[in-house]
């Protein structure tokens, strides 16, 4: 099961998303399917930056929101958030706050995390990462 990151989810409503991308979301059953709250939230936010947030915004909800199961950042991923952002500020190597959170939501529900930015989620032991685009 595998859990998209914001720019996964962004390179879908690109005019010419990434054909490897879009092959792999077309086999994927519905149930392997999740994003975050954290994702929309990143997501919502670039649609309010932008000059087509109407346009953008109705695209999410007609188009990216049906198609994953929208996990919570939750106590339990809070508890694997703390650990994790602690055990990364001890050795130097931080990470910025969405992407913990995302993280702490895959390792909570044991989701492999799908994303463009693999060299900020490999700092994370124990967390699956890969790259469709």
């Amino acid at each position: 099961m595998f859990l998209f990151d914001t720019d996964t989810l962004s390179e879908v409503l690109k005019r010419n998303p990434s054909p490897g991308l879009m092959a792999r979301l077309a086999w994927l059953p519905a149930g392997d399917q999740f994003t975050t709250s954290i994702t929309v939230g990143e997501m919502s936010y670039g649609a309010h930056r932008s000059s087509q947030t109407e346009y953008l915004l109705q695209q999410f909800e007609e188009l990216l929101w049906p198609m994953v199961q929208i996990l919570p950042f939750d106590r339990a991923s809070g508890k694997v958030y703390g650990s994790l952002r602690a055990d990364l500020e001890r050795a130097g190597t931080p990470l910025a706050e969405p992407d913990l959170r995302i993280a702490a939501i895959a390792l909570t529900n044991d989701l492999t995390v799908v994303t463009g930015n693999v060299r900020h989620f490999s700092r994370i032991r124990g967390l699956r990462v890969e790259n469709w685009i």
